[in-house]
């Protein structure tokens, strides 16, 4: 970690992010960088988007902004925002401002150029800290200590916080599972625990970019089984919650060196059959792509438990390797084997050396053995194609002209399947 008080990161020296500081810390206005990126600077991680407060007013931040011919998007001009583009990167600067009444996720603010006052309207302690050009933090909120002790901690009053938007609960264990250590802050949890009812209040869209945010963090197995210990995740997922497999899942993905599927973990997390995929699409609005994933996996997964290598064969074929992988994954994350288990990591290994081969037999090859055009040439390429599978993909002439043979045999004779 850097010096506690003293900032050392490029991006504030040069750059595009350093031109926007210096664009509004002139002419008796000041800016600094707020919220995550110092955070992760501070702890020596990846930063991602630089937002920028300032005490300059939004017209004035877009005056100066048309007069540097740097683009600016009024994204939320009416509580202050306006975003910045330079350099193909996106700048959300944010006059400073002041609650002065809240109504859920709404709030009517006030601008003004109280640093302090503007601090102590932020969620964490940690997301609280602020720096200007010269790399010098200010902390108003407790925020430097926090960071050391990688503690996530409401600001003020867990409970009053909370109630200005119940998003902040889910937030709460997501960055505890990103950024803290050892058990969540027991006053946060306690107040999440007591105000979890008005989780019910916020729109599947949030819960579930929440979730699926939480569901990749590092410290996701801990984070999810404290929001099960304080009954947060039944109202979520609208049903039972697997933290066994879940963390399985998790261990599993490592073992395999897999980058961390979000919709993976979460059918480890909540799918045991197909119903479940689909109570979840609806309740957590997911994509069609993260339904359909999910359904994908839920089914009859547990047909690998007992799965020999020319069975999974036959699997990779009918599935392709994507579902194959994440369908096999479940249900080995919810076999109860060890994420090392030799049977288990072979057939998850088994596309790196075996590429299915398309079946050889066509139309033709059935016509040309009398069998009519019309469904019957759809039956027969279908049987072929089973007795081609239980032969293991048997590719030389022999063995294609007894399939096809046997099949067309079985069709000319009965006229059906």
């Amino acid at each position: 970690m850097t010096d506690a008080r003293v900032l050392s990161a490029p991006w504030l020296s040069s750059g595009p992010a350093a031109r926007v500081l210096a664009l509004l810390n002139c002419d008796g206005e000041e800016a600094r960088v707020v919220g995550g990126a110092v955070r992760n600077a501070l702890l020596g991680i990846a930063i991602g988007d630089i937002d920028i407060a300032t005490t300059a007013m939004p017209a004035e931040v877009v005056r100066r902004a048309k007069a540097a011919s740097i683009k600016s998007v009024p994204t939320g001009i009416e509580h202050g925002t306006v975003t910045l583009v330079l350099e193909g990167h996106p700048f959300e600067v944010t006059t400073l401002r002041e609650d002065t009444e809240t109504f859920g996720r709404k709030a009517k603010v006030e601008f003004g150029r109280d640093w302090v006052g503007d601090a102590h309207r932020r969620d964490f302690t940690i997301n609280a800290l602020s720096v200007g050009p010269d790399g010098v933090v200010h902390d108003h909120v407790g925020g430097l200590a926090d960071i050391a002790e990688r503690r996530v901690r409401f600001i003020g009053d867990p409970s009053q916080r909370i109630a200005e938007d119940y998003l902040r609960i889910l937030r709460f264990f997501r960055i505890h599972a990103a950024f803290g250590h050892g058990e969540p802050d027991r006053d946060g949890y306690l107040a999440c625990i007591a105000g979890r009812a008005g989780l019910a209040s916020l729109s599947a869209e949030r819960v579930r970019m929440e979730m699926l945010k939480l569901l990749v963090t590092d410290g996701a197995v801990g984070a999810v089984t404290a929001m099960a210990d304080g009954g947060l995740l039944t109202s979520l997922l609208g049903g039972v919650a697997y933290l066994g497999p879940f963390a399985a899942m998790i261990e599993i993905e490592r073992a395999l060196a897999l980058t961390a599927s979000p919709v993976r973990r979460l059918a480890a997390l909540a799918v045991a059959v197909t119903e479940d995929a689909r109570r979840l699409g609806a309740r957590l609005k997911l994509s069609n792509a993260e339904t359909k994933a999910l359904d994908g996996m839920g089914h009859r997964w547990w047909r690998f438990a007992s799965a020999d290598e020319a069975r999974a064969r036959r699997l990779l074929y009918r599935l392709g390797e994507t579902v194959y992988r994440d369908r096999l994954m479940l249900g080995w994350a919810r076999s109860g084997s060890d994420p090392d288990t030799q049977r288990w990591r072979e057939l998850a290994l088994l596309p790196q050396r075996f590429t299915p081969p398309k079946l050889p037999l066509k139309a033709a090859d059935f016509i040309s053995r009398g069998v009519a055009e019309g469904p019957l040439l759809g039956h027969v390429l279908t049987l072929a194609e089973d007795a081609w599978l239980a032969a293991d993909f048997p590719l030389d002439e022999a063995s294609l002209n007894a399939i096809a043979d046997q099949a067309a045999a079985r069709v000319n004779r009965d006229g059906r399947t």
